[in-house]
């Protein structure tokens, strides 16, 4: 009987001891990775947490009574919740279903959160400087244009305001030029782009907002472990 309680014990410790080295990798793992895919934004309660204010906080162009970063922000975090299916398709119109899309899809969609319409001022400025979009190859397609990461890095580098791509986790000051709101663009190694959110680590570490398929997620933004090819932000 002392034997089958001390295997038990022995095989409980062993569990759990598993089981708890299995939440440290999770969390752990690039930044936190696992857990934050998954909607577990849960941190190391070590180190002193950063309060990092909202640039443009008082900005509510649409007077819904929320700031219009926090608008975007809302729109991105939309897809996260409607769990919308990573599909890349051609689409006659342009836009997707609803339920499916892919990286590009979450920015123009954040966007409508502030009544901007990134198709259209993307086709007018595609039609006017086509020359200007090496992805549209001389013949401009508004079913597919404002959908490509290169097309919007060529926009957003021309009407956005460009900012900082280095990111670096001890300087606060740093930190703060990341905005609720912002858009962030890589093209090192693979095309994709995302939102950065409001949510921050206790550090400061800005989350972003981005569908790397199956479904969107929010994670942090030092967990995509390639270069910031862009930075930028809309002037509200």
């Amino acid at each position: 009987m002392r034997k089958k309680k001390t295997v038990l014990k022995v095989s409980l410790l062993i569990v759990t001891t598993v089981f708890l080295s299995g939440v440290i990798f999770a969390m752990c793992f690039r930044d936190g990775l696992i857990m934050d895919w998954i909607g577990i934004h849960a941190e190391l309660p070590f180190g002193k947490k950063v309060n990092i204010g909202i640039i443009n906080e008082d900005v509510d162009n649409n007077k819904n009574g929320i700031s219009d970063p926090i608008d975007i922000v809302n729109a991105a975090r939309q897809e996260v919740k409607n769990k919308t299916t990573y599909k890349s398709a051609y689409y006659v119109g342009g836009y997707p279903p609803n339920n499916e899309g892919v990286c590009t899809d979450v920015v123009w969609r954040a966007y409508k959160g502030i009544g901007v319409s990134l198709k259209d001022l993307m086709d007018k400025d595609i039609a006017e400087n086509t020359e200007l979009y090496p992805r549209v190859h001389g013949k401009p397609d508004p079913n597919i244009d404002f959908r490509r990461v290169v097309n919007q890095l060529v926009y957003f580098e021309r009407h956005f305001e460009n900012l900082p791509v280095e990111i670096d986790v001890k300087d606060i000051e740093n930190l703060k030029q990341f905005q609720p709101g912002d858009i962030i663009v890589y093209t090192d190694g693979y095309e994709h782009v995302g939102i950065v959110s409001d949510r921050r680590s206790r550090s400061g570490i800005p989350y972003i907002i981005h569908n790397g398929g199956p479904v969107p997620s929010e994670i942090k933004l030092t967990s995509i472990k390639i270069p910031i090819r862009g930075h930028f932000r809309w002037s509200f």
